[in-house]
């Protein structure tokens, strides 16, 4: 399968781009800088220069872009709309590095976390503006699409276990009553994502066991 990640620079892309290869499938990586970190081909362009001929070779586009200084949150809307708006009508499929902010605390589904009480005022900007990209991307019905939002603690350095559990739109704890998920956990439930093709046009999440 051909892969691309885009952000494949960033934290979680340098580990998407890691257990793709690891799968034997053919990695692009699509960066502002070129980086010799991995065995992945590099394009190198700016995710808002992309065209669809770019995107046109690859199987799965993963969209790992990441902001986090206030006046570049919105940027998260606009650089989805901006593959949303070239991937329209086309096959390839786009798998989103969500947030965890948009999930529902409640199983009718009317309060976010966002929107709850405890939630961190320093990370509601950030959430909602991610909210608003997935509200975008749901009425994108012509894009093959699949958002997956980690668990609240989404932990940089956390091991590598293999196991997670599958949700859907509200969040999940284990076990142990928490609600986290390593990064490469994470990846490992991306690349499986990308394999198995179980949640087009749907967004997920997971959680540690």
């Amino acid at each position: 399968m051909k892969i691309a990640v885009i952000g494949a620079n960033g934290k979680s892309g340098q580990l998407l781009v890691k257990e793709a290869l690891s799968r034997g499938h053919d990695v692009t990586a699509i960066v502002r800088k070129p980086s010799s970190n991995s065995d992945a081909k590099v394009l190198v362009k700016d995710l808002f220069q992309l065209t669809y001929d770019d995107l046109k070779p690859f199987d799965v586009i993963i969209d790992a872009f990441g902001t986090w200084t206030p006046e570049s949150l919105p940027l998260h809307q606009t650089s989805l709309k901006h593959l949303t708006d070239i991937l329209s009508g086309k096959p390839n499929r786009l798998l989103v590095v969500g947030g965890a902010g948009s999930l529902y605390v409640n199983p009718e589904h009317t309060v976010r976390l966002v929107d709850s009480p405890d939630f961190p005022d320093e990370f509601k900007p950030l959430a909602n503006n991610m909210a608003k990209a997935l509200d975008h991307l749901r009425t994108c019905d012509d894009v093959q699409w699949t958002y997956l939002s980690p668990a609240i603690e989404f932990i940089a350095d956390g091991a590598r276990t293999g196991h997670y559990t599958i949700g859907g739109e509200q969040f999940l704890v284990n076990s142990q009553g928490k609600s986290q998920i390593s990064y490469a956990d994470y990846a490992i439930a991306m690349i499986d994502e990308a394999e198995k093709a179980q949640h087009i046009k749907q967004r997920f999440t997971v959680v540690a066991e």
